[in-house]
């Protein structure tokens, strides 16, 4: 790559307001999986599906847009899911005066449970037994969790879904109990450690 072609990709802002060059994820598992290439539109028209390990090409950012657009409010409607997780980022920004992308991979490790329950078979038998998580499946699971969160509190309430997510992600990147994510993550270690 030319000098020039590195100038303009290190210029490219995500939504033209957050630059993702200074974004850093400190957990070693999932950084191979959050993919935080420059891109100023976080639509990739599902050019990875139906490719092994396809959606670690995809940008986190469009990974959370498609994780809002589970429920019928969003189904198909990735431009609401779009405009609602950029005004979440506005909020996110004015209330922690940190780079939204930042805070959001922190929310993602820590709603990113270590370990889970399988059930093996003995005979008829049924035993719980504890195992530990793939690094695609924990951010799957963490991203899946973030997006339930920010629809659970936003349903049946007067608060706009985006307010609901800005909330859901603040709350996940502190470790806080209140968030949905994080409380189903301790929720999941927990079952696993009696388990073991």
């Amino acid at each position: 790559m030319s000098e020039e072609t590195i100038l303009q990709t290190n210029n490219i802002l995500l939504f033209g307001k957050y630059g993702l060059s200074e974004v850093v994820v400190k957990d070693g598992g999932l950084s191979k999986y959050i993919n935080l290439n420059p891109v100023l539109v976080p639509h990739s028209n599902a050019k990875h599906a139906n490719r092994w390990f396809g959606k670690s090409k995809v940008n986190i950012v469009e990974r959370l847009i498609n994780n809002m657009m589970r429920t019928e409010v969003y189904t198909g409607k990735k431009l609401k899911a779009y405009r609602t997780v950029k005004d979440a980022f506005e909020i996110i920004a004015e209330r922690t005066k940190k780079n939204p992308v930042q805070v959001l991979v922190e929310a993602l490790e820590n709603a990113a449970p270590r370990e889970e329950i399988t059930r093996l078979q003995f005979g008829g038998i049924s035993v719980p037994k504890a195992v530990d998580i793939a690094p695609s499946r924990r951010l799957d699971i963490a991203l899946r969790n973030v997006a339930r969160g920010a629809v659970q509190s936003s349903f049946k309430s007067t608060k706009p879904i985006a307010e609901c997510l800005a909330s859901e992600l603040i709350l996940a990147s502190k470790s806080d109990m209140n968030s949905f994510s994080v409380s189903k993550k301790e929720e999941v270690e927990r079952v696993a450690q009696s388990a073991r």
